[in-house]
């Protein structure tokens, strides 16, 4: 079976990386965390990021197969609904979603038209499923820590990890999101961590590390394990407990959480309009 060809697009405002994952033996493809431009200061969205998606995947006769998440983004909104509206595809994410929808569907005080049990996306993933992109074969891994629901996919050579593992120099995702785990991070990222050392990694950020000045979005198993400040080979699980623990007492709140997890745990849409047919996001205060 052929490695799958990968296109990464990069939303520098957020750095955020989303992937048009496709077979080389067929024209079949998959979406995977889509950004959905949004200024926050002026309550408005654009759809230029998805834009780039949508005529990269038609120039190349791609068929869209799925649009998935590795997780709810707490940094950008999901451009999933404008892409499944224009290519089609099945919407999938983790089967644990539902925790994440629980938390945050309290923590807005969602009402009771916001379900709380997944049905907003089409599939929901569970540890070991399988999928298929054309004659690819996509392997789940549950990966949780930085959200319940985080998943990784493994999909021939490629892992796309989301926010589990940045680059080397940079290090792990922060844990102190409601649900987040320190402990299960470092689990996950084992988990991660064993599979072969070839293995491509695609990741859903980078934040630069100082001293380094290009953007990058792929490392691989082998560089992650000898180089990773966080969780290279020999750092054990207290010793990156502690260190992780430290870490995010000290960071901020992403600018984007408030907007991206109302929208993300609807798998992308907005909330329902109100009575003057006008739709509105929440700022809870003194919440987070």
């Amino acid at each position: 079976m052929a490695d799958p060809l990968v296109q990464h697009f990069f939303d520098q405002p957020t750095n955020t990386f989303s992937y048009v994952v496709s077979d080389p033996d067929s024209n079949a493809c998959a979406i995977i965390d889509s950004v959905l431009d949004f200024d926050y200061a002026a309550g408005k969205t654009d759809v230029r990021s998805a834009n780039e998606i949508i005529d990269y995947i038609r120039t190349k006769n791609l068929r869209v197969e799925w649009i998935i998440e590795t997780h709810v983004h707490a940094d950008h909104l999901s451009a999933a609904p404008c892409l499944h509206a224009e290519l089609g595809g099945k919407t999938g994410i983790g089967a644990h979603i539902t925790e994440v929808q629980e938390i945050f569907g309290k923590a807005f005080n969602a009402g009771t038209e916001f379900a709380r049990d997944g049905s907003q996306f089409d599939v929901l993933f569970q540890e070991g499923d399988r999928f298929r992109i054309g004659n690819l074969e996509g392997l789940v891994l549950h990966t949780p820590g930085h959200t319940p629901a985080c998943l990784t996919y493994v999909i021939g050579d490629a892992a796309f990890v989301g926010d589990t593992l940045f680059m080397p120099d940079y290090g792990t995702a922060r844990c102190d999101f409601p649900g987040g785990d320190a402990r299960m991070l470092y689990r996950s990222i084992r988990k991660v961590l064993a599979l072969p050392p070839q293995t491509r990694i695609f990741l859903c950020h980078d934040y630069q590390a100082p001293g380094r000045e290009e953007y990058r979005h792929m490392t691989t198993v082998a560089e992650q394990r000898e180089a990773n400040i966080h969780v290279r080979e020999g750092v054990s699980e207290e010793e990156f407990v502690k260190m992780r623990t430290e870490r995010d007492a000290t960071l901020d709140m992403p600018r984007l959480i408030l907007p991206s997890v109302q929208v993300n745990m609807r798998a992308g849409h907005m909330p329902p309009a109100e009575d003057n047919g006008r739709v509105y996001l929440k700022v809870p205060v003194n919440l987070f």
